[in-house]
């Protein structure tokens, strides 16, 4: 054996979107890229807004002789300063620079809250359908994913989630808007979960926290609005990156947020920073840093996204598809209309269209389009989605 069991295992178990992203690649060589539909992977295909550019060509030139060495762990002062600010307004609370720490992106927040959070056989719960990396976060630092079914619509099912507290539990881990179903939990539901958590914590004698991971809350359609956790409880942390909102995913760049009201504020603050370090992090990349402080509450053209949602809604509906239109995000999670969803996205597959099965993301019975794709590749693969459903229907 070359490499640890354990890591052999994930291998064998490997996301279900990096393979169908690869298959990708291997069609497009055998059938070239415009006869491929790939709707496999969530990376964003919106340029970055025009003013990232310039901030970062003006970062650039001014830097200095010290501004490549290492800094604070939880990141520049001035940085953390600019979102604190900025979450002020977002959050509806006030936050300082002191509950803020720079990241590598939303996954490096999610696994420093982790590694300060869990102790071996400690429990991490989460709705699902979820991203499929969450259970390896929580294993990374000795914790174990317990997963809660939702309702029809995604909606969170808080009779569910009381029932798979118990006394291992460490966190309730959010996504909202979610990847891959695009819905956004409401107000009133997080609330509910707010004050489900204070008494299974008080009912434990233990904090329960709830981390929301948030990489997609810019994105949002219509009158939707993504709640603040903050507001809801105070044990609370914000896991969150610039990558979908400005189209910058390679640059790695994220932070964590502590809810100001958390009691254990400080200590959690101090091994979320140390965990940065230990993890291998060190800090969040510099120039990125400093090019986001300067680019707080902008996005990307968000009305691309929804025009894009529309559009695939239009056709899959003319198609017969059964789904819940998202209110966020840039993904569609349609039914199959068979139960073996891997045998359908293989039956897409025949029409070269690539789409990742909902068995992948703990949500079986469905799979999951990213949407995040220019209009012809969307136009031009519905009739290869109709004549799949009609071979079934």
């Amino acid at each position: 054996m070359t490499v640890a069991k354990k890591i052999s295992q994930i291998m064998d178990q490997s996301s279900w979107i990096r393979k169908m992203f690869e298959e990708g690649a291997r069609l497009k060589a055998e059938h070239g890229a415009d006869k491929v539909f790939d709707f496999s992977l969530g990376n964003p295909n919106l340029p970055p807004p025009e003013k990232f550019n310039e901030i970062l060509r003006d970062t650039v030139d001014s830097c200095g002789l010290g501004d490549h060495c290492y800094m604070p762990q939880a990141g520049y002062p001035q940085v953390c300063e600019s979102i604190a600010e900025y979450l002020q307004d977002e959050q509806g609370v006030s936050i300082s620079s002191d509950e803020i720490i720079m990241t590598c992106g939303a996954a490096g927040a999610l696994n420093v809250i982790f590694k300060a959070l869990l102790d071996p056989g400690d429990e991490v719960l989460t709705p699902t359908p979820c991203f499929v990396e969450y259970r390896f976060y929580a294993d990374n630092h000795g914790g174990v994913l317990k997963m809660v079914g939702t309702r029809p619509d995604f909606t969170l099912d808080l009779d569910a989630i009381a029932a798979a507290i118990t006394e291992k539990t460490k966190v309730m881990l959010i996504n909202s808007p979610n990847n891959p179903t695009g819905q956004i939990y409401s107000k009133q539901s997080l609330d509910a979960l707010g004050e489900l958590l204070a008494q299974k914590s008080s009912q434990y004698g233990r904090t329960i926290y709830l981390v929301s991971d948030e990489p997609y809350r810019k994105i949002v359609f219509g009158d939707a609005t993504v709640p603040s956790i903050f507001q809801c409880y105070q044990e609370s942390i914000i896991a969150t990156s610039y990558s979908k909102d400005i189209s910058i995913p390679g640059e790695r760049i994220g932070f964590a947020a502590v809810n100001p009201a958390a009691a254990h504020k400080h200590t959690l603050m101090g091994g979320m920073s140390l965990a940065n370090r230990i993890l291998g992090f060190v800090n969040a990349p510099a120039l990125m840093q400093r090019v986001v402080a300067c680019m707080q509450g902008m996005s990307v053209d968000i009305g691309e996204y929804q025009r894009k949602r529309d559009l695939f809604c239009d056709g899959l509906a003319d198609a017969g598809y059964d789904f819940t239109t998202p209110l966020g995000a840039f993904y569609l999670f349609p039914r199959t209309p068979i139960d073996d969803d891997v045998a359908f996205v293989r039956a897409l597959q025949e029409e070269l269209i690539l789409v990742v099965p909902g068995s992948g993301f703990a949500g079986p019975g469905h799979f999951r389009i990213a949407f995040c794709v220019d209009d012809q590749t969307i136009v031009n693969s519905l009739p290869g989605f109709k004549k799949v459903m009609q071979k079934y229907k």
